[in-house]
């Protein structure tokens, strides 16, 4: 037996069946004694000034326990400010739980209202006096950054959040010197998580011990450890979060929010637990939205097709603050970053401008950035190819960076350790029958049938290191912690800081663990989720789960492998390195043979360890923390491919098939593998053709309902081919690098280049996502 006997094999998620079973504990099935419910006043304007807010009906109505306004419970809570240092200039209006003077979007908090059960205390908000001065409401970007417009809040001198360029000096030599240039505008719209389990936070604060429970439906529990004991003022050992199962989460659920912050104060002055569930209508207007850039671009070719160069203009629309603690700055900021990153381009120039509007803030969602720089440097890519008459497979392989030409820099600044572009590209071709598909659309084109084919090259950040957020002034840890401990039965228990959110986190530290020891993953337990019972870390966010927290697990299996070969070769009298451990027990490591279980070892260390010769350590518990030191990034790369049919007559698009080949590093698990890269396409998908949060000009959002909001659903999505190729990452003992966001980075840039390989017939294109019929029929000007 290896000591690889798990990694790299497919085993099902763990809680999987436990799920099935409907055995799920979420936030959403606690009920704890005395608990109270909340529910919130929300301003039904976009922005204006608070002239009444009279409580005085609501506090008497029936069931209600206590109502909260801005004036009663702000104090308890120091403000938050969504900015960070290293985004010099960088401004937001500093935010408190429940508006104060001025709501800055419709849905903003005013007045909270608890009651012994969600229907009374929503009752209860219907009986709330509120009149509010509407003011003018700035919901475009474009308009915002206009001298005269009104400021989005009072608590800026400026529209603009943040600017920034990066641009290398031969940028405008470049351009000048080109054979030829192709441009275009994007526009990528607002949309947001719809996850399964909508945001919820059950608060438990005990008088009687000063002790804190927060039950949250949150990635990050140490995070909101920090972010609960510094706001409100108390010690980090009286904060205790526990994450349970999470229902979805894809970035939307980093952040701070006013309502949960509002439901830790009510708990710590009621001394009671408090609950708040958000339901669908209040996600829709509360929860983070996603994307909405506005980006012109671009690129310089010579006359042989090789890339020289890409100037890019991205404006990036946040809403009315920048989110906290991590800022809605970094998804525009990773976007002119992500830019050409496949290809060897030696110049550039990115300009970002973080504008803020009357509307839900925006920030980190799957894939931050990634979907809109891929989009606008593939379809530029096919622009240059059909300007040179090139196939698009052919313009690629002449300017992908070589998989040979490793490490290397980008034109901004990423430094790339080893990547397998060139492998992908010639992998991706063989699995989906390129040239066999371009014969069949050409043939179907005569018959009045309209198939485009689309490509999107890929690079993914995952494992950022330490000075990612730290370097910034963001208390965001980028290391992880596992504890490993042999049980004295003989079986083991990991506790570990990253988190599981259903993709399978706690099945491969199992498997992870289990190789370290000899043993099987079913006979590791795994916990998560619970500052008090794990050690401190990030937990997930970034793809950072099997990369950052394998290698954590993997190193301190290690340790408790060593501790354990030491307690064996005292027991045996024999040296500890020539023993090692497989199927459950200490074998001889030159011939294999079985000297001692695992099981009799835990016995004797828990047990006896007067047995044991004097000076022998019977610890069988093994800490470590691991933090990455090599490269900035992990980045991992990829390929994508689509296959649409478009319906001219319609403008409806058939997604008819997907493929993916991709190169995360060391797969440790290719069915959990293959699971996150089906997930990720479709959650890239249905953007790209469906999902769109739609505002009108008074910033009221229109569509905030699942009757109107479309997602994409099993019968729109198409049968989605995965290939993989690994180039572990040197940087770890374990090479995984990440894979989480690998999906949705491309496979909108893929579909946009497919629906417009389709049009390319009638001379129409489309730049702005989602695709809807109604807009592709606008490019056919047939509207």
């Amino acid at each position: 037996m290896t000591s690889t006997d798990h990694i790299g094999q497919s085993h099902r998620r763990e809680n999987a069946l436990r799920h099935l079973a409907g055995r799920g504990r979420f936030v959403t099935d606690l009920a704890l004694p005395r608990m109270v419910h909340a529910a919130f006043v929300r301003s039904p304007m976009a922005k204006g000034k608070i002239v009444e807010l009279d409580v005085s009906a609501a506090a008497e109505a029936p069931g209600v326990v206590r109502v909260f306004t801005a004036e009663t419970l702000n104090p308890i809570c120091a403000p938050w400010t969504g900015t960070l240092d290293h985004f010099a200039g960088m401004k937001s209006a500093p935010q408190n739980m429940l508006a104060e003077g001025q709501v800055l979007w419709a849905g903003h908090p005013v007045a909270m209202i608890l009651a012994h059960s969600r229907a009374e205390a929503e009752d209860a908000c219907e009986l709330v006096l509120l009149d509010i001065e509407d003011e003018e409401a700035v919901v475009d970007g474009d308009a915002a950054l206009v001298e005269g417009t009104p400021l989005v809040s009072e608590g800026i001198d400026s529209n603009l959040c943040f600017r920034t360029v990066l641009e290398t000096p031969g940028l405008d030599e470049a351009f000048a010197n080109a054979a030829h240039v192709v441009e275009d505008s994007f526009t990528f719209g607002r949309h947001t998580a719809v996850t399964l389990e909508p945001r919820a936070v059950v608060a438990d604060f005990d008088p009687s011990t000063g002790q804190l429970t927060v039950h949250h439906g949150t990635q990050t529990p140490y995070q909101f450890q920090d972010v609960y004991a510094h706001q409100f003022g108390l010690p980090d050992n009286k904060v205790r979060v526990i994450a349970p199962d999470v229902g979805g989460s894809f970035g939307m659920k980093l952040h701070v929010y006013n309502e949960e912050m509002a439901v830790v104060a009510a708990s710590l002055k009621l001394g009671r637990p408090v609950r708040f569930v958000a339901d669908r209508l209040e996600s829709f207007v509360s929860d983070v939205h996603a994307r909405d850039h506005r980006v012109s671009a671009r690129m310089a070719m010579d006359a042989q097709g090789t890339i020289l160069a890409m100037d890019v203009d991205d404006m990036t629309q946040i809403g009315a603050i920048s989110t906290y603690p991590r800022t809605s700055v970094a998804e525009g900021n990773q976007v002119i970053r992500l830019m050409g990153a496949p290809y060897t381009m030696p110049d550039y120039r990115g300009r970002l401008s973080v504008v803020f509007q009357n509307k839900v803030q925006t920030s980190q969602y799957r894939a931050v950035g990634h979907p809109i720089a891929c989009a606008v440097t593939e379809a530029l890519v096919d622009r240059a190819a059909e300007q040179l008459d090139l196939d698009p497979i052919e313009i690629r392989q002449r300017n992908l960076v070589a998989d040979d030409a490793y490490p290397h820099v980008s034109a901004t600044g990423y430094q790339f350790e080893k990547l397998s572009h060139h492998a992908a590209l010639a992998k991706l071709r063989e699995i989906m029958g390129y040239d066999a598909l371009r014969a069949e659309q050409a043939e179907l084109r005569k018959q009045g049938i309209y198939r485009g084919i689309g490509i999107a090259s890929f690079v993914e950040i995952t494992n950022p290191g330490a000075a990612f957020y730290g370097v910034g002034g963001a208390r965001v840890s980028a290391q992880d912690g596992a504890i490993v401990r042999l049980t004295p039965s003989g079986e083991v228990h990991c506790a570990i800081s990253v988190t599981e959110q259903g993709q399978g986190t706690e099945t491969i530290i199992a498997q992870v663990v289990a190789d370290q020891l000899g043993v099987t993953p079913d006979q590791v337990k795994v916990t998560t989720g619970d500052t008090d019972t794990t050690p401190s870390g990030g937990a997930t966010w970034a793809c950072r789960g099997a990369g950052i927290g394998g290698e954590t697990a993997l190193r301190a299996g290690r340790r408790l492998q060593a501790q354990i070969l030491a307690i064996a070769g005292a027991v045996l009298q024999a040296e500890p390195a020539t023993l090692a451990l497989a199927g459950g027990t200490v074998v001889d490591k030159a011939t294999g043979k079985e000297r001692i279980t695992l099981a009799e070892i835990g016995r004797i260390a828990t047990y006896r360890p007067d047995t044991l010769p004097e000076g022998c350590d019977n610890s069988l518990t093994a800490v470590q923390h691991f933090a990455p030191t090599g490269y900035p990034f992990d980045f991992t790369n990829g390929i994508q491919a689509s296959h649409v049919e478009v319906d001219i007559e319609t403008g409806v698009t058939r997604l008819l098939k997907h493929w993916v080949v991709e190169d995360c590093g060391r797969i440790i698990n290719p069915l959990l593998v293959d699971e996150q890269i089906r997930g990720g396409v479709v959650q890239g998908l249905g953007p790209a053709f469906f999902e769109e949060c739609m505002y009108d000009d008074m910033g009221q959002m229109t569509n905030a309902s699942l009757a109107d909001y479309l997602v994409p659903m099993a019968g729109e999505m198409p049968d989605i081919e995965i290939a993989h190729i690994e180039t572990p990452t040197l940087d770890t003992i374990l090479g995984a690098k990440g894979v989480g966001e690998a999906g949705t980075a491309a496979a909108g840039a893929a579909a946009m280049n497919a629906v417009n390989d389709a049009l390319r017939p009638m001379g129409a294109r489309i730049s702005q996502t989602p695709m809807t019929p109604l807009r592709i029929l606008t490019a056919l000007g047939h509207v």
